[in-house]
């Protein structure tokens, strides 16, 4: 476990990529944010938790961040739509393991916009597929992480076309912290938030939207690729050996540019989870009738090894996008256009979360959560 300074008086100040906003990166971005992207994206639900026997009786009552319910299934739309819009990109160009890919592909489809998906070797199948079949261009690359975010800048230079990261964006962090916003404005009394952790532009969002409040915020990464982990214990960024984890998602080798700076000076804990507690969290959030890809459990596997707490705690469920979901939303994109003009473009939803939509929570799954709980 790595413990963080704590927060500093002033915002952060970070650099970033080329084309990146260089400006002091503080909780107004953050609400900037959430008002640029309010007609395009979900203010997905807080999910009633598990019962403190899941929790390895600790007696904190945990609820879930439901951003699995996301159009395109995971948060990643948040941070894209924010850059894309502030921007006002009509080419795009990025590097993504899979989600952040399928978020702007959605989102360009949505505005009459071109993108090209960069993927490196390892990225699922299936969210190759769909960002295909919601017609965004893919380009693999061999090698790991470093590999494809190099080539998707080089991509963006030799075309012309706007670079928006998966995380590494000052715009993209912003959009990813009104998870956090949500979170706060719901449970202003929450004790704890835990936060899956990869490039970090979720971790650092959220560490900017709860700034000035007392809320504890902990990241959470796969033992596999500790990036931050390390990083923070060395008190610089470090460059890791590629590595393996089960959350495909949250691969990487080295800390960004953009989020480390908020992340160093702001996160109030950092904790490693392994594969097989990752495995379990899912496989819990499974039993209680939500679908969770294996990077979307990654915060509940680090609330599961957490000491007792007496208030509320919140973990996102970060991503839904199992390889059913996913080839169910590839189906519904192919479908023909006529069966989907109900829908706006940027409304467009997958099989999954059409089900289980947060409206009424009515399914029988979630319904059986909710009584199960209650």
């Amino acid at each position: 476990m790595t413990t963080a300074p704590a927060a500093p008086a002033a915002p952060v100040t970070s650099g970033g990529p080329a084309g990146a906003v260089r400006a002091p990166l503080g909780p107004a971005d953050v609400a900037a944010a959430a008002a640029r992207i309010a007609g395009h994206v979900r203010r997905t639900p807080l999910l009633p938790g598990l019962p403190a026997p899941d929790l390895h009786r600790t007696g904190r009552r945990l609820l879930l961040k439901a951003e699995h319910l996301q159009y395109g299934g995971s948060f990643k739309l948040r941070g894209a739509a924010n850059a894309v819009l502030a921007l006002g990109a009509r080419r795009i160009v990025t590097g993504s393991s899979g989600n952040h890919g399928i978020a702007l592909a959605r989102l360009a489809a949505a505005l009459g916009a071109e993108v090209t998906v960069v993927l490196a070797g390892g990225a699922h199948p299936a969210k190759i597929a769909l960002i295909r079949a919601l017609g965004g261009r893919t380009l693999g690359v061999p090698g790991g992480v470093a590999e494809r975010d190099a080539r998707a800048r080089a991509l963006a230079e030799e075309t012309g076309a706007v670079l928006v990261p998966s995380s590494d964006h000052e715009l993209v962090v912003a959009g990813q912290g009104t998870v956090g916003l949500e979170i706060l404005a719901e449970v202003p009394d929450a004790e704890t938030v835990y936060v899956p952790t990869g490039g970090g532009g979720l971790l650092a969002g959220v560490c900017l939207a709860a700034y000035g409040h007392p809320v504890r915020v902990v990241g959470v990464e796969p033992a596999g690729s500790p990036r931050y982990a390390r990083s923070l214990a060395a008190g610089h960024p470090v460059r890791l050996a590629p590595g393996d984890t089960v959350a495909d998602g949250l691969r990487g080798q080295q800390p960004g540019a953009v989020p480390y700076p908020v992340i160093r000076d702001r996160v109030d804990d950092l904790v490693t989870v392994s594969d097989a507690e990752i495995l379990a969290a899912a496989a819990l959030l499974r039993r209680r009738g939500i679908e969770a890809e294996p990077s979307g459990a990654v915060a509940l596997a680090g609330a599961m090894r957490a000491g007792r707490g007496s208030g509320r705690a919140v973990a996102v469920v970060s991503g839904g996008n199992t390889t059913a979901a996913l080839t169910a939303a590839a189906a519904a994109a192919a479908a023909p256009t006529a069966s989907r003009t109900e829908r706006p473009p940027h409304a467009a939803r997958t099989a999954r979360t059409t089900r289980t939509t947060p409206t009424s929570h009515t399914t029988p799954t979630t319904r059986s959560l909710l009584e199960e709980i209650s």
